[in-house]
């Protein structure tokens, strides 16, 4: 212990000399700032100022390289110190090392200052380009800086650990311990190498790969945490609890996975959120239903009374908006239920050819209002193309028990709506797959266009493959598999639903996850997994229904909350008229589009029912949100047309309901008049 109270001695001595000169330190500070501002200074003070400060950084480096040689010296003396355990010996030469780590890195600190200084004065201080890339380098040095320290930290945390183990170790060899003292030893020391094996290291894992960029982000600990007055400070370091971060871009980050995880933990805002969402929507759907509106729009209002626009109360937006999804997944596997193979087949041609028609057709009228207002033709693609799309799961609320054809023969308005709709989802999927190649096209000179086209047929290939290989595997499933799998399914849930909901539940997603894997869209498996189970016949579907239908409401009231998160108020006040107007040209556009594209596509025994689907399609699809976010994020449109895009896309969604309910009353005879409004 003599060599470890000398070497500690060797240790404290910079930090003696330190305090002894902080004064002398203060009066150079106090003197380099005259000499800035040029008060009192002669030039020989200042060759002798800068003379007395070389020749202290001088010493301090000399001090520094004896101090070092001293620590090597006290290493070698521990590690030959035969009266120390191994574990004694791990933390001192531990902390020795990191002590030199310390040194060498405040000398880097020093010259790095010395450097950046002289960057500065060579630099044109209205040059803004040098000033910022000057800063840049100062960001990056304080990152690894932080970086490094943080390590440091870590390190010392674990050396402590294994000499608090040490200490342990001896004091249970110096006394004698009772059966159950022995017990929790043995299982503390279970407890440890458990966590040492499920442990990850994350950080020390990622820090190096390529992409990984260091940011500075601030923590925000739960409020409950910063109520515990009674709490240590080691206790809060440890307890990680459900922490913020929040980088420089506000971008706000929760815990998703934690370090220690023998201890279970819930996502406090995120329970308050879905909590407060089920209450809000309560009164919002009973007021649009007292009103006449569906009560979608009433969880829509809740959405936007709770987000950014409105209480600002929603903290797990993604989240909220993640679980909603699984509304939509829900919603479009009871339409598949209604949907069955025999009225696909009886539309199909419609259904292939009507979407494809009218996106052209959107295209061409977009590029052609690009060439008059000179918007680049990109952008008056992408623009075109996010209007042409309509929204499956609002149709989807409409056709629950719709009408069918008037008369023997006619085609069910229900079954060609919900084909182009489909259509319009696979179109979707083919438009996020190919938009990258596009924004890559855009860019390029002209010999590389020919390889970029190449590149988008090999896409649209590879996209028709994909949806050829999942409707073969809907036959052969069909075929073989899914009367067998519902009988046995049956079979074994007699008296417990739970195992049928399962079950149905992991048919629904093991269809969304093999079109997922084959790059059509995860909507189109919910789809497809509920037209397959409809075709074991009309009593299943209704069991099915009975069961699966409560939980798609709540979900679905969670996803039409999630659309009112992204709805902005204050804007389409500031900007109501100009909205209205660009709204009611998309809206009957569309609507006349899809009324042509019918009227030339349907037998003439059916023309009536192109009013009722024109109206249907003249809507905006919700995911326009999601080709929106990729598209602003890509630098293919601005913020302002991002804004202008959720905002027609909101309020055609807000008419559709009074479209569909005129077209129903003018075209459907008043006894059939069934539908979901």
């Amino acid at each position: 212990m003599k060599v470890l109270e000398k070497n500690y001695f060797w240790l404290l001595l910079p930090l003696v000399h330190s305090l002894v000169n902080a004064t002398e330190h203060e009066e150079v500070a106090k003197h380099a700032i005259k000499l800035h501002r040029g008060k009192g200074a002669t030039v020989t003070h200042r060759k002798q100022w800068v003379l007395d400060g070389c020749r202290k950084l001088s010493g301090l480096l000399r001090q520094k390289a004896v101090v070092l040689n001293k620590l090597k010296n006290a290493i070698r003396a521990v590690e030959k110190d035969v009266g120390l355990s191994d574990e004694e010996k791990l933390f001192q030469v531990h902390t020795f090392e990191i002590f030199q780590k310390e040194l060498n890195e405040s000398e880097n600190s020093v010259f790095q200052a010395i450097y950046g200084l002289q960057r500065a004065l060579q630099g044109d201080y209205k040059d803004v380009v040098n000033m910022k890339e000057s800063s840049r380098q100062r960001l990056e040095a304080l990152r690894e800086a932080a970086i490094k320290e943080e390590t440091e930290y870590v390190e010392l945390l674990a050396a402590e650990k294994h000499q608090v183990e040490a200490l342990k170790n001896m004091q249970h060899q110096n006394k004698s311990l009772s059966m159950l003292d022995e017990i929790l030893e043995d299982v503390r020391k279970a407890a440890d190498r458990l966590e040492e094996e499920i442990e990850e290291h994350a950080f020390d894992d990622n820090k190096s790969v390529k992409g990984v960029n260091f940011e500075a982000v601030l923590r925000v600990e739960e409020e409950e945490a910063n109520s515990k007055q009674n709490l240590t400070k080691r206790e809060v370091e440890d307890d990680l609890g459900l922490s913020m971060l929040i980088d420089s871009q506000n971008n706000q980050y929760i815990l998703t996975k934690p370090r220690d995880a023998t201890i279970p933990r819930a996502d406090h805002h995120f329970i308050k959120d879905i909590v407060t969402i089920g209450m809000l929507s309560l009164p919002c759907g009973w007021l649009c239903t007292a009103i006449g509106l569906p009560t979608m729009f009433g969880y829509i209002i809740c959405g936007v009374l709770l987000g950014p626009s409105g209480l600002n109360s929603i903290k797990s937006i993604v989240q909220v908006e993640t679980l909603g999804e699984f509304g939509v997944f829900f919603t479009l596997f009871l339409v598949g239920l209604e949907f069955s193979p025999e009225k696909l087949r009886k539309v199909w041609k419609i259904s292939l050819q009507g979407p494809c028609y009218m996106t052209l057709l959107m295209i061409a009228f977009g590029l052609l209002w690009g060439h008059l207002l000179q918007i680049r033709p990109t952008q008056s693609v992408f623009i075109s193309t996010c209007l042409s799309l309509s929204s499956t799961p609002l149709v989807s609320r409409f056709l629950v028990g719709s009408a069918r054809g008037e008369k023997e023969g006619d085609l069910d308005y229900s079954a060609v709506l919900l084909g182009m709709l489909v259509m319009q989802d696979v179109q979707l999927g083919l438009f996020i797959a190919v938009m990258p190649t596009l924004i890559q096209a855009g860019a390029s000179t002209y010999t590389s266009i020919f390889m970029e086209i190449l590149r988008i047929l090999a896409l649209v290939g590879q996209i028709l493959f994909s949806l050829a290989a999942v409707f073969l595997l809907c036959l052969v499933i069909k075929t073989y598999l899914i009367g067998p799998y519902y009988r046995k399914l049956h079979l074994e849930s007699k008296g417990n639903k739970e195992i049928l909901i399962l079950g149905i539940s992991a048919f629904i997603f093991l269809m969304l996850t093999v079109t997922e894997l084959l790059d059509v869209s995860m909507e189109l498996g919910c789809f497809l997994a509920g037209a397959l189970i409809s075709s074991q016949g009309h009593m299943v579907t209704e069991e099915i229904v009975s069961y699966i239908e409560p939980i798609r409401d709540f979900l679905a009231i969670i996803f039409f909350a999630s659309i009112g998160l992204h709805v902005f108020p204050t804007f389409v006040v500031y900007e109501l008229t100009i909205l209205m107007v660009l709204t009611l040209s998309v809206v009957v556009m569309k609507f006349v589009l899809a009324a042509l594209v019918l009227s030339l596509l349907l037998p003439k025994t059916s023309q009536y029912i192109k009013w009722i689907v024109a109206a249907g399609l003249a809507q905006v699809s919700e995911f326009s949100f999601v080709l929106g976010s990729r598209a602003r994020r890509a630098g293919i449109i601005s913020r302002e047309v991002y804004l202008l895009i959720l905002s027609v896309t909101t309020l055609s969604l807000l008419l559709a309901p009074v479209l569909w309910k005129a077209a129903i009353t003018k075209c459907v005879p008043r006894p059939d008049r069934r539908s979901s409004l």
